[in-house]
Parts: C-alpha cells; structure tokens; sequence
C-alpha cells in the first residue's frame, strides 16, 4: 500500500497565517501540521508516500521534508495547480500509485488513533474512518442504521441528521482513480470526495471504523486552537 497526503488548497479561512506560507505547515503545538498525517502513514508501514500541495508555497514542503530519506521513506511531490477539491488532487496520484491500493489523509487532519489495523486488513473497496463529533455539519455526514450499516453520506448537511462525520484519511483500492475521472463537479465547482465513498456504497464496498481517540481537523482558527490543545494534553499526561 501506498500513502497519500492532501495538502492543497489556498487557506483561506486561516488568513493572514497562510499568507506566507502553506496551512499545512503552520504549527500544531510542537511540529509542522503536515507531521501528523505522515506519521500515521509512517506507523502502518508505508514506505513510498506523494504529497500532493498547492502552488505558491509548494517548495517549503522539500525544505522540510527532503527526499524523506531521514524518515526511512520515499516522499513524492505533486502540485495541484487550481484548487478543484479533494478527489480532483487525489486523482493527481494516479501513475504514481499504479495497481496499488492507497492510504490518504488530509494533510490538517490530527487523528490519535493507528490506522495500521485497517490498512492490514484491507483487501478492495474502500474503507472510511468515522469520529463522532459534536459539530458534523461541518463534514462528510454519514447516516448509520442501528445494525451498523452505514445508509447515505452527505457532504455538510445543515442540520446534520447523525454526529458521524466522515475524518480527512480513507483507503482505496486502485478503482478509486477510474471513479474520479467520473465524477461531475458539483455546485462548489469541486470534485467532491463524498461523491467517491457514495459510489462505493451503492457496490456494497465501503467499510469503516469508528475513531476512539481524539480526531480534528485544523482548517479554521477555532479547529487549529483545539487541535493544538488536543496535542499539547496528549503530550503532557
């Protein structure tokens, strides 16, 4: 399996921090935000990793990170020239992943959880990772039955009608790639990635796990404040 980190977008709504530099890169408590997805790649045993970044601050991902060699991986860059959402950067990877299978995380999302059981266990299809939160209307929204099937996702519903959202890290099998080349941009103008995971619940292949420890994402000045908080507490037990 290979990993994949998202790490586009313009940062908008965490202006004037992004404006020298990439959201992924702003500090979350003692290291770079872009740390914390890698490490959980890293954790699974996942060797050959691809950064996916915006224009404009794209060269200070290879200051940070190098070739990855000091991490004992192979790191790849690619640059998303517009901002066209999350599937359109994943469908970026393509050639680069090949007939391999692939772990993606959002490069703002802090997760405590190891993700390493479902990657060795992953067989096709595509599995999700879910976190019940207290404000899901800001995320994918899945609507779970009461056999613990997951029935719809929607992407941002307001009112959220369940407190599962969809996290930032997914696994995908190599039809992933074929799927997004499908896709129809939607009224945001983006290729959504709630429109994959859709597709893969309609064949009946779409798994999950439910994230027990802490998850946030760290997109907005209220998420990067408690992501920074759930770090630092973890850190100083």
């Amino acid at each position: 399996m290979k990993g994949i980190i998202l790490a586009g977008g313009s940062g908008s709504r965490l202006y004037p921090l992004t404006k020298v530099t990439n959201k992924h890169l702003l500090p979350v408590y003692n290291k770079p935000m872009v740390c914390y997805p890698l490490e959980k790649l890293i954790q699974c045993g996942i060797k050959d990793v691809m950064l996916v970044s915006g224009r404009g601050h794209a060269g200070h991902f290879l200051e940070l990170l190098g070739s990855g060699s000091d991490l004992g991986i192979n790191l790849t860059y690619e640059v998303q020239e517009h901002a066209g959402g999350i599937a359109e950067a994943l469908g970026l990877c393509e050639k680069w992943a090949g007939r391999d299978p692939v772990l993606v995380i959002l490069g703002d999302n802090i997760i405590e959880d190891s993700l390493a059981d479902a990657v060795k266990v992953f067989k096709s299809g595509a599995h999700l990772f879910i976190k019940e939160v207290d404000n899901p209307e800001r995320f994918g929204v899945a609507r779970i039955d009461e056999m613990g099937q997951i029935l719809e996702i929607v992407e941002k519903p307001n009112p959220a009608f369940s407190p599962y959202a969809v996290t930032g890290a997914y696994i995908y099998d190599p039809r992933v790639f074929r799927f997004i080349k499908m896709l129809e941009p939607s009224s945001r103008d983006e290729l959504e990635i709630t429109d994959i995971n859709n597709r893969y619940l309609k064949m009946h292949e779409l798994s999950y796990s439910l994230l027990n420890g802490y998850w946030s994402d760290a997109g907005t000045f209220e998420s990067l404040y408690r992501a920074n908080e759930l770090v630092y507490k973890s850190c100083n037990r």
